[in-house]
């Protein structure tokens, strides 16, 4: 399974580019309210501004991530595609520097990949790891355990 992982990250970079245009239009918003003084509308506003700077800073580890191939065998590292297995089905990850929960579309439209970062419970889970390994993350309380099938 080959995939163009540059053009993962380009798209990843795009919906992240999206968010902080989104939280930009909306902190310009929560501005001009904030000017009347108001204790709601200045705490909305500092709340925004925030969520511009994290939008922002996401997007930035994003537009200059360049993921490699991972060699064959080698241990999971940030940039790396991973196929992960369970007794019910499977899930394809994009281990990202950055954009946890996104969803993004594999090339020709071929699935889906889920972004996971370094700091999430399963991106943590596979930092390091192998093909063959099994992994088991707390999800919502709930212990769940699966196998790396693939990783490249």
């Amino acid at each position: 399974m080959s995939m163009d992982k540059g053009a993962l990250a380009r798209q990843l970079e795009a919906k992240l580019k999206a968010l902080v245009d989104q939280a930009r239009k909306f902190s310009d918003e929560t501005k001009t309210e904030a000017k009347t003084g108001a204790n709601r509308a200045v705490n909305l506003h500092k709340a925004t501004s925030g969520r511009v700077e994290a939008a922002h800073a996401a997007w930035e580890a994003v537009s200059s991530f360049h993921p490699k191939p991972l060699p064959k065998g080698a241990p999971i590292s940030v940039g790396a595609i991973v196929e992960l297995e369970d007794g019910e089905g499977g899930k394809t990850l994009f281990l990202a520097p950055a954009g946890a929960g996104e969803e993004l579309t594999g090339p020709d439209g071929d699935g889906f990949l889920h972004v996971v970062t370094p700091v999430s419970p399963i991106g943590k889970a596979l930092l390091g790891r192998r093909v063959g390994d099994a992994v088991e993350v707390m999800i919502k309380g709930e212990l769940a355990e699966w196998e790396i099938v693939y990783a490249g």
